[in-house]
């Protein structure tokens, strides 16, 4: 479980900070814990995520070591922008 202000990785929106755990409700009333992500590089992307039984893959960032050996790789530039922005917030917070 990621805690509140946390940095990670999401599929959908890049590098995000949980910003909250919320509760949610639905059309049951039954309530589930949500993820409240909003994006590092574009404030007005935000996303709910199911704390348990999520399909979106979560994960920490990757290490230092990591993002500088990417970085060097030949095919860099064939990387995902969400990859690319990962390891630049990794290298310029690190």
């Amino acid at each position: 479980m990621f805690q509140k202000k946390e940095v990670i990785f999401s599929d959908t929106i890049g590098v995000c900070r949980v910003d909250d755990i919320v509760k949610l409700s639905d059309n049951k009333k039954d309530t589930y814990h949500y993820y409240l992500l909003r994006s590092v590089f574009d404030k007005a992307k935000k996303a709910y995520i199911p704390v348990e039984n999520h399909t979106v893959h979560l994960r920490a960032l990757i290490s230092s070591e990591e993002a500088l050996k990417y970085q060097k790789e030949d095919n860099f530039n064939e990387k995902s922008d969400q990859l690319k922005n990962e390891i630049k917030y990794v290298l310029d917070t690190f």
